[in-house]
């Protein structure tokens, strides 16, 4: 089955892993579900311009840390959306860490999930 990866798709997943992660995690406060919309937007931004950015310069730290740099990356993306967005709160960068990992997890159960109906 051709999975639709609509641009209005990958928003709702998105914002809904967002919302969960949000949830699951203690450190972590968000808003509302709006406040969540924003955030996936506002990360899906950043992920497309700042990110790559930032790979290319760290990547000798990246591969001499066999990729796991790229988790700081991560949570400095998250440290960034937090400083933009007022209903988003992160205590730390170990729960930035831990709220992006959330996210891409609870995004692919979501996909694959989907993939399955």
């Amino acid at each position: 089955m051709k999975q639709n990866n609509s641009l209005l798709t990958r928003l709702i997943v998105s914002s809904l892993s967002v919302f969960l992660a949000g949830w699951l995690l203690p450190g972590v406060q968000i808003d509302s579900f709006t406040t969540a919309v924003g955030i996936a937007i506002v990360l899906g931004l950043l992920n497309a311009t700042l990110k790559p950015l930032l790979i290319v310069i760290t990547i000798p730290i990246t591969v001499m840390s066999l990729g796991l740099f790229l988790l700081i990356i991560n949570a400095i993306i998250i440290g960034v959306a937090d400083q933009w967005i007022d209903g988003l709160y992160v205590r730390s960068t170990w729960t930035a860490i831990l709220f992006s990992f959330l996210i891409s997890t609870i995004s692919s159960w979501m996909y694959r999930w989907g993939e399955n109906r």
